[in-house]
């Protein structure tokens, strides 16, 4: 099938990497699993291998009667939608516990984060295939951003198995990554006031690269921002991106 650039779609058939993808999203027989994008079903091929209930949500409306046909009388249900725009909790309203794995386009990436993670109904663990350098950049890097200090306070993440680009067709022009993120909660966030202070905080932080957190910060913390940073432990001349989680949930108290 035509695939549409627009989307973003670079299907992967590997049969390896795909088995890894299920692997690391631990698929049990019987629980739910939310696929984004699953195109053509090769990864839903082994999830319901491995006993999953799936509820597919494709973008592309050429896909879905594809699908529909491919896994009658499967544990499977396909939803034609955008997963930016999907009501989780209407539809997904008696999975308690569900897991998120995909393979998703580039451009999306951190909206997708943020959708799943931040939702009302949050999965317990989620796995995306998404570009290496993004991965790498979550999870291994000893910088932090937006992106991975959003991630971290709600779970684990962990960089499971590098993916060339020639094992998707078409293959895009860099590398894939495979990215768990485990035990997804808010139990770093004493309520939503803290939460939304915590994002509040790293928004305005990372405003300016080049200026000093300090500098960044002031006008949220107030005229006591000094005394503020240091009874928390941050150095003044610190940067945004050198400072971890533990210390940013500690400053989205004080203020």
């Amino acid at each position: 099938m035509y695939k549409k650039k627009s989307l973003g779609q670079h299907f992967l058939h590997n049969r390896h990497y795909l088995e890894m993808v299920a692997d690391a999203a631990s698929i049990e027989r019987g629980g739910v699993v939310l696929e984004i994008g699953p195109g053509e079903g090769a990864l839903t091929s082994v999830l319901l291998e491995r006993g999953a209930n799936v509820v597919a949500l494709e973008k592309d409306a050429r896909l879905i009667g594809l699908l529909r046909e491919k896994f009658a009388g499967e544990t499977f249900e396909v939803i034609e939608g955008d997963a930016l725009l999907f009501d989780i909790s209407n539809t997904l309203p008696k999975a308690k516990k569900f897991k998120v794995v995909g393979n998703v386009p580039y451009y999306i990436t951190g909206a997708l984060f943020k959708k799943f993670m931040s939702d009302n109904l949050q999965p317990q663990t989620l796995v995306f295939l998404i570009q290496k350098e993004v991965a790498e950049r979550i999870a291994r890097s000893k910088k932090e951003s937006i992106l991975s200090l959003s991630i971290k306070a709600y779970g684990t993440p962990t960089y499971i198995k590098s993916v060339p680009a020639g094992a998707f067709v078409p293959p895009p022009k860099v590398d894939s990554a495979i990215l768990l993120v485990s035990d997804i909660s808010r139990k770093n966030f004493k309520n939503k006031k803290h939460e939304e202070k915590f994002f509040e905080l790293i928004k305005a932080g990372f405003g300016q690269k080049r200026k000093l957190l300090a500098s960044n910060i002031k006008n949220l913390l107030g005229e006591n921002y000094s005394s503020i940073l240091q009874n928390t432990g941050i150095d003044l001349k610190a940067r945004a991106e050198d400072v971890p989680l533990e210390m940013w949930l500690e400053l989205s108290k004080s203020y």
